[in-house]
């Protein structure tokens, strides 16, 4: 009987659903932004990255008649070679993945060494 019943009740329960690594990861880049090396570190990756990235976008735009100009973020983790790894969108509207598919092959500027992590966590929020 108390078998039944333990089996019952795990039935029933629901299970957690799994963390959003998507968010974790964008907040967590922001913070790191925010820390004491960000901003020097942004200002490399923006001098290195911003005309790339615009003329990117340009060109992701034209390949569709009617292209979603919603909002999107990426985020990304830039090891300390430059390359950018574990890239990811969100809404991944086809604008959004082209512009993925361009990052991920990209180089940037050596990150700065983390305490806790071996690569640096990169969050863009885009808009057009």
């Amino acid at each position: 009987m108390l078998t039944a019943l333990t089996f019952a009740l795990l039935a029933g329960m629901q299970t957690p659903a799994p963390p959003d690594t998507f968010t974790d990861r964008a907040q967590r880049a922001k913070m790191i932004e925010a820390s004491a090396t960000g901003p020097a570190y942004q200002k490399q990756f923006w001098a290195k990255t911003g005309n790339p990235m615009t003329d990117a976008l340009k060109g992701c735009i034209a390949l569709s008649k009617h292209p979603d100009k919603s909002p999107f973020t990426l985020v990304a983790d830039i090891s300390p070679d430059g390359h950018p790894l574990n890239v990811e969108v969100r809404a991944p509207t086809p604008v959004a993945k082209c512009l993925e598919s361009h990052f991920a092959t990209w180089t940037f500027p050596a990150p700065p060494k983390l305490p806790d992590s071996v690569n640096y966590p990169i969050e863009i929020d885009v808009s057009m």
